[in-house]
C-alpha cells in the first residue's frame, strides 16, 4: 500500500456562505462546481474541481479563517487573475520571496488565505 497523490484539500467555512464561496472560487476563479453526495449536502458547504483535484469548502461551527494555511492554485496567467479579483475588489499581496516564481495572496470573502501561482 502506498500514497499515490493528493485528492482534495479542505478549507473551513461559516455556515451560510455559500454563495460567497461559489461566486469568489466559481465565478472569480474559474472553478467548476462538484455535487456534493445528498448525506454531505445536509451538512452545508460546497466543492470545486481544481484541475485533478478538488477543494472542499465545509461548515465549521466556531469558524476562524485560517490566515497561514492556504491552497495555492496553479494558473496560466497570474496577471489576468489578478486584475480579475483586483477588479472584484480583492486587496492582493504579492509575495517573491521564491526566485523566479510569480505569485501573490489574497483572501476568499470569508477570510481565508489563498495563493495563486504561475506556471
Amino acid at each position: 500500500m502506498s500514497l499515490v497523490g493528493l485528492h482534495h484539500v479542505q478549507i473551513a467555512c461559516p455556515e451560510g456562505s455559500e454563495d460567497l464561496l461559489r461566486a469568489f472560487y466559481g465565478e472569480l476563479l474559474g472553478l467548476p462546481e462538484i455535487p456534493k453526495p445528498p448525506v454531505l449536502a445536509a451538512r452545508g458547504g460546497v466543492w470545486f474541481r481544481a484541475g485533478a483535484h478538488e477543494l472542499h469548502c465545509g461548515v465549521e461551527e466556531d469558524f476562524v479563517p485560517a490566515r497561514k494555511a492556504h491552497p495555492a492554485f496553479a494558473v496560466t496567467d497570474v496577471d489576468a487573475m489578478a486584475a480579475t479579483l483586483e477588479a472584484a475588489g480583492h486587496v492582493l499581496s504579492w509575495d517573491t520571496n521564491l526566485p523566479g516564481v510569480r505569485r501573490f495572496h489574497t483572501n476568499d470573502p470569508v477570510g481565508n488565505r489563498v495563493e495563486l501561482q504561475q506556471v
